[in-house]
């Protein structure tokens, strides 16, 4: 990384819990390619104040993760029809003052469900109903997925969310989902859910394939559980690398290769 200068271009995220994968993947790549550009996470106390720090310092980029990904919204200038489809975004890009809005998290979930080959057939259950939920829900949709059920505590976010993609609401998850996924903070480190799970150990026995979007710490109790259980699991570091890759196109232009991807990643895996 070079030292700190006046033309060293600066990318954020923000997250009520910062974890470091994104600056050590970003500033990893940042690296490889010999770029004057740094990335650091912040735990914003005002979102709105941050937002306008993005637009009045020229900070290139910014990524947005819970619980802000919707909050954010209204307060850029463009939605670009990524963020636009789903009503949720996680990455903002300042273009000279001007911020738009994209979603990366989309085309990451959807592309490790085809890559990994998780059949579309599979009874799933999605755990959540926050701006990452939509992501999740959509791409699940589009891959094809029509047994389906959010499972969230609040009924009205919960059914809105189904509903928008014809699916069915649940307040609690029921036994029988093949697909298990979590889009809540249950699990993540340093917050009062940390050594929680958001199904059963039984519904994980039960499962065929876990999938978890927490990404701090990388082996959260559920994908724990889902391993210890010999079950296929999709990781919440899966889902970061591919949406920081997009991310880090969308700030610099720049298209890195598959090895500087993999040695980004497996850098972010070893300081995680």
């Amino acid at each position: 990384m070079p030292i700190l200068n006046k033309d060293m271009k600066l990318c954020i995220s923000l997250a009520a819990r910062p974890s470091n994968n994104g600056t050590l993947f970003h500033n990893h790549l940042y690296g490889q390619l010999g770029l004057n550009w740094i990335y650091k996470a912040f735990a914003p106390t005002d979102l709105a104040q941050a937002i306008a720090g993005v637009r009045g310092l020229g900070i290139r980029g910014a990524a947005v993760s819970m619980p802000y990904k919707e909050a954010v919204i209204p307060l850029v200038d463009h939605v670009a029809a990524s963020a636009a489809a789903i009503d949720s975004v996680n990455t903002i890009v300042n273009d000279n003052g001007v911020l738009t809005a994209h979603n990366t998290d989309y085309s990451a979930v959807l592309e490790l469900l085809k890559t990994r080959n998780i059949s579309p057939s599979l009874r799933t259950a999605v755990r959540g109903s926050g701006g990452m939920a939509k992501a999740v829900v959509a791409a699940l949709r589009d891959a094809g997925f029509d047994d389906v059920v959010v499972v969230a505590r609040n009924e009205s976010a919960g059914r809105i969310l189904a509903r928008a993609y014809g699916f069915e609401w649940a307040a609690e998850a029921e036994d029988g989902a093949e697909l298990l996924v979590n889009v809540t903070p249950i699990g993540m480190a340093g917050g009062g859910d940390a050594d929680r799970m958001p199904f059963s150990l039984e519904q994980v026995t039960a499962s065929q394939v876990v999938f978890d979007v927490v990404a701090m710490p990388v082996q959260t109790p559920l994908i724990r559980a889902a391993r210890n259980a010999g079950k296929p699991v999709v990781t919440g570091a899966d889902v970061a690398t591919l949406q920081a890759v997009e991310q880090f196109v969308l700030y610099t232009g720049l298209t890195p290769t598959e090895e500087q991807v993999r040695e980004a990643r497996e850098f972010m895996l070893a300081n995680t």
